[in-house]
């Protein structure tokens, strides 16, 4: 039996949680019906992607690669900004379908490239463009364009032309059901350097506005162990988590709570909402961020130029364990380990008779399936 075998084995029978962690968070859950709650039943025009930065979800979350746990309490995902674009890149982009000349379509390039059946190893792909994402050219392009024309495409903007963008890699390792580690991978595919900041996010989903007396978890800058940025999360049902960031990056707080001055013009309980971050890092307001070190959404802010041809690693840790050496040679050890658990459990699985080729074709679609599942929330009762 192979080591992933064996894993599923113990989840089976309930004897070890694998699967307590996985990428059960959407990458884009702005204008679903479950977040619905307009007269008409209109969620498109209810919850946009322009208020997604700015507006709490209630049901589930969306991100770049995230993952969280099976109640979706805890969750992490991936945010960038190349220096160009008017806001931070957190979730996908696309039309609504009242947008699209088509109907519904998200308008970015990413792709399921691996996944074990208990995401005890992972791998994504995005490619992020060097220039200023085109959303109002995606837009009005496509509200000029009937239902018998093509859709405008992202490719179709020239945004990557000349090979200018990154390939965003994201890959996850469990050392144990509880102690996820991250690595993100930047390679420049473009001849001349580019700077992009990236922006590893550990955040609450928001289930203490919707019932009185709720408690509301935390998330705190503590002492992290030498050349690295240390965090502890505290949440009810799995008492304290520790985010760990490699390189010592700085940590910026806010809150997941709605930015209702501006939305709504209504007063905001708190002066840290969920866009602080994005106003911090993109317009430069110091002052969106929670100088104290707390909050319940902290991201580490990473900042860097890479060469034409170059790339650049960051290292991240979710764990139940507080360590001292999170990161160096055992960290890259658990993703050697994983990766070749991996390989062996699909050798066991894609018919060896195929060719490599054909392998490789299976093995990412079984990428696809297991990357795609969502954590999904709707009481009835209480919505």
């Amino acid at each position: 039996m192979s080591a992933e075998a064996r894993r599923l084995h113990e989840c089976t029978e309930r004897r070890v949680p694998w699967k307590r962690w996985g990428p059960y968070i959407s990458e884009r859950a702005w204008g679903t019906v479950r977040e619905d709650y307009s007269a008409n039943g209109d969620a498109w025009r209810y919850f946009p992607f322009d208020q997604a930065r700015s507006r709490a979800f209630r049901w589930n979350e969306d991100g770049l690669a995230g993952i969280c746990d099976r109640e979706q309490r805890i969750c992490f995902a991936l945010a960038l900004w190349n220096g160009r674009d008017p806001i931070l890149k957190e979730r996908l982009f696309g039309l609504s379908g009242i947008e699209g000349n088509h109907g519904e379509d998200v308008k970015e390039y990413y792709f399921y490239l691996d996944s074990t059946p208990t995401h005890s190893y992972m791998k994504w792909l995005y490619k992020y463009p060097h220039a200023a994402f085109p959303y109002v050219q995606l837009r009005e392009e496509t509200a000029r364009r009937g239902r018998a024309a093509p859709e405008l495409e992202l490719l179709d903007t020239g945004i990557f032309d000349g090979d200018r963008y990154f390939d965003v890699f994201v890959e996850y390792a469990k050392a144990s059901p509880d102690d996820i580690l991250a690595r993100i991978t930047i390679e420049n595919r473009g001849p001349a350097e580019a700077g992009i900041h990236v922006l590893p996010t550990a955040w609450f989903r928001n289930r203490w506005s919707w019932k009185r007396g709720s408690r509301r978890p935390s998330i705190r800058a503590i002492d992290g162990p030498a050349g690295a940025s240390a965090a502890a999360l505290d949440e009810s049902m799995y008492g304290r988590r520790y985010l760990y960031c490699d390189a010592a990056p700085s940590l910026l707080f806010t809150d997941n709570d709605t930015n209702a001055e501006l939305l709504f013009g209504a007063p905001n309980s708190s002066p840290f909402v969920k866009d602080g971050i994005g106003d911090c890092v993109v317009l430069g307001r110091t002052d969106a961020v929670n100088p104290a070190g707390t909050g319940t959404k902290c991201s580490a802010h990473y900042q860097m130029s890479i060469p034409g041809g170059g790339s650049a690693v960051f290292r991240v840790r979710l764990t139940d364990t507080p360590m001292d050496a999170p990161f160096g040679e055992p960290f890259a050890g658990v993703f050697r380990d994983r990766r070749a658990e991996a390989d062996e459990f699909y050798a066991s699985v894609i018919p060896a008779a195929r060719s490599e080729d054909a392998k490789a074709v299976m093995r990412q679609a079984f990428a696809g399936l297991l990357w795609s599942k969502q954590y999904y929330h709707y009481d009835v009762r209480t919505s």
